[in-house]
């Protein structure tokens, strides 16, 4: 059996379609998703105001690319900062500076590095000091239970810092 021009046409559409489906799904080729999350120019400034409201400050270790760090990012961080959570966003591997907690200038994969990420996506709960108060997340390989850890951590990030 010879499949027409017509045929094997339709099937090409809805395979191109399957993998642009695919690929937007896992964050490929998606524009702008780092954006929704921003990155410091002072994570000093960003705790103090997160410590303000009685907040931890929440920062996602990222990697351009990620599929995982797409998924965290845009299906329960975005979300949560929408809710009034205070969070950053840190990208391993970018040379752009920004001043630490105690004024150190330094490089978002320098700061990275200095607090042992090595995994990306990892979300950290910093309370005063610079201090993780909750349990860090590091990378997301149960995508089902993964919105329960995050509000389980924040949630005793906020517990810490109010305490």
């Amino acid at each position: 059996m010879t499949l027409s021009h017509p045929a094997i046409a339709r099937r090409t559409a809805l395979g191109l379609i399957a993998l642009w489906g695919l690929g937007a799904w896992m964050g490929v080729g998606a524009t702008g998703p780092a954006a929704a999350l921003p990155a410091p120019d002072s994570l000093d400034e960003a705790l103090t105001r997160a410590l303000r409201a009685g907040e931890p400050l929440i920062v996602m270790v990222s990697l351009p690319g990620c599929a995982y760090c797409h998924t965290v990012r845009e299906h329960h961080l975005v979300h949560l900062r929408a809710q009034g959570a205070h969070i950053v966003q840190i990208d391993l591997r970018d040379r752009r500076v920004f001043r630490d907690i105690d004024g150190q200038t330094l490089t978002q994969d320098d700061w990275a590095r200095q607090r042992k990420v090595r995994i990306a996506p990892t979300v950290l709960f910093l309370g005063p000091q610079g201090r993780e108060v909750a349990r860090r997340l590091v990378g997301a390989s149960i995508p089902d239970f993964y919105g329960s850890y995050l509000e389980e951590q924040y949630r005793l990030a906020k517990k810490a810092v109010n305490a």
